[in-house]
């Protein structure tokens, strides 16, 4: 992210709303790597950040001492962790930038802070940095499409919060970057198509369509 004042106002440009959201699910899927504006800024490698590596990120790991990785809780043998030093930095990180950035994790070539904004979720209490960050993005919103767009994750948002309760422990968000992805993730759901306004609205979907999509997305993750 960087560290120039794009509006002259303390604000970032996070760019268009619609452009951002082709190119977060792009990302999501893995068609390629999030494209974000970072500049200067290390606020996610200096958060007391977790790092999922998955066992077939066989270049990444080979550019990660072992004693620097555990085993990932709650998920198949192979999977792992990278943790974070005693200033919640990465370990990777050395004079403020990845020493390993061509072979990064997957979990870093997709991060993105902008979903925090995009969704309405604040980072966890304890991502101060990344929080601070989080509230100069501003988005561009230049159709009635888009801005249905943005409020439909909103309101998925919103809904996974709400109604937690209702999704099975397995696929419930346990932080505010799991909430925040998720709702983008199932967004869709929540647009609906207006036939006397002859354009789309923002639905209220029953709970039971919001699980299953859910579920689907994360079976396709597997």
């Amino acid at each position: 992210m960087p560290d120039d004042d794009a509006n002259g106002d303390g604000h970032l440009a996070a760019g268009g709303f619609a452009p951002w959201l082709a190119q977060m699910e792009g990302a999501r899927r893995g068609e390629h790597d999030a494209d974000v504006p970072c500049g200067t800024c290390t606020a996610c490698c200096r958060s007391s950040q977790f790092v999922h590596i998955g066992p077939d990120e066989t270049d990444t790991l080979a550019h990660i001492p072992k004693a620097l990785l555990f085993p990932a809780p709650r998920m198949p043998p192979g999977h792992v962790l990278l943790g974070y030093d005693e200033r919640g930095h990465c370990p990777m990180l050395v004079d403020d930038a990845c020493s390993i950035y061509q072979h990064r994790p997957r979990t870093c070539r997709t991060y993105d802070c902008r979903v925090f904004p995009a969704a309405g979720v604040a980072p966890d209490d304890d991502k101060p940095l990344i929080a601070g960050q989080v509230r100069r993005w501003r988005f561009g919103i230049s159709t009635p499409a888009e801005q249905v767009a943005h409020d439909a994750v909103r309101a998925a948002a919103v809904f996974l919060r709400r109604d937690r309760g209702v999704l099975p422990p397995e696929v419930a968000p346990r932080n505010a970057t799991q909430h925040a992805v998720l709702a983008v993730e199932v967004h869709e759901v929540f647009v609906r198509w207006d036939d006397a306004k002859g354009e789309s609205a923002v639905a209220d979907p029953p709970a039971e369509v919001v699980v299953a999509e859910v579920m689907r997305r994360r079976s396709w993750r597997s």
